[in-house]
């Protein structure tokens, strides 16, 4: 369990000369999701938390939103060619025996690059959303933006060794850094940190904000906004289905935001100028 890092063995090339040396990387393996027995998907992620992982992933598909929607998460049998427990498929079971609509069966491999892949449509995804974030009294102001990041980066270990992992971090609204979680795949880290909150009967994060160290995409926007958070920041740039999500959902979509600085792409209205 918590294989986050494995060692390799490479050459370091610094100008002119090459030395080998050991060097960690951020493992990536393969998790298949069950849902009573029954089969969803499979996702690549660093292994670690993964009952977050699994919750985080059924609150974006909208079959789970509340903690007591899910009656209970375990390890099934599996193991590698030396006989030893993987730890890589997990069987969800839900309250009333639900098993996943068809329409949530995923045909293709989910890489830990983009969670989005087989969905029948963008737009089925849109109406799926449970919660009224436009209504949200959230208001924050500049320099508790400013901050988010290096409290971000700050509580990234396992990125110290490796160089190689996303993170997605839950913050109150006065910006305390509530959980912290990373992983390979972007929309991985967010929903570890989603399904604490389910688990943890958190959900919906009215007055949270959330803040991720790569892009803001469509996904991790819908993500954000079907656990019911009012706000989204990212180090680097949105895409235009997302700040056009956003727009619609009336959440608050930060980008680029790195020093003193930032861009508010929609719901600016929750930044508080002085």
């Amino acid at each position: 369990m918590g294989r986050t890092t494995e060692r390799r063995r490479v050459l370091r090339l610094r100008e002119q000369q090459g030395s080998y040396r050991p060097d960690a990387l951020a493992a990536e393996e393969p998790l298949e999701i069950r849902i009573n027995g029954e089969a969803l998907t499979v996702t690549m992620r660093t292994p670690g938390h993964d009952f977050d992982l699994v919750a985080g992933f059924l609150v974006g598909e909208g079959l789970a939103g509340t903690a007591e929607d899910l009656v209970a998460l375990r390890y099934c049998a599996g193991t590698d060619p030396d006989g030893l427990q993987t730890y890589n498929v997990i069987d969800a079971s839900l309250r009333g025996g639900a098993v996943a609509p068809v329409s949530a069966h995923r045909n293709l491999l989910t890489t830990s690059a983009c969670g989005l892949c087989g969905r029948e449509s963008v737009d089925a995804v849109r109406m799926r959303v449970p919660h009224d974030v436009g209504a949200d009294t959230l208001r924050v102001s500049p320099d508790l933006l400013y901050g988010l990041p290096e409290a971000l980066r700050a509580a990234q270990k396992v990125f110290d060794s490796t160089g190689g992992l996303h993170a997605a971090g839950l913050f109150s609204g006065d910006g305390e850094l509530l959980c912290l979680r990373e992983d390979v795949g972007r929309h991985n880290a967010v929903d570890k940190v989603v399904g604490w909150a389910l688990r943890a009967g958190a959900l919906p994060l009215t007055g949270h904000l959330l803040m991720v160290s790569g892009r803001a995409s469509f996904e991790l926007t819908q993500k954000a906004a079907m656990a019911g958070l009012p706000l989204l920041a990212a180090v680097s740039a949105p895409s235009s289905l997302a700040v056009d999500l956003a727009e619609e959902l009336g959440l608050t979509l930060v980008g680029f935001l790195r020093g003193h600085g930032a861009n508010v792409y929609a719901g600016a209205e929750r930044v508080a100028l002085p």
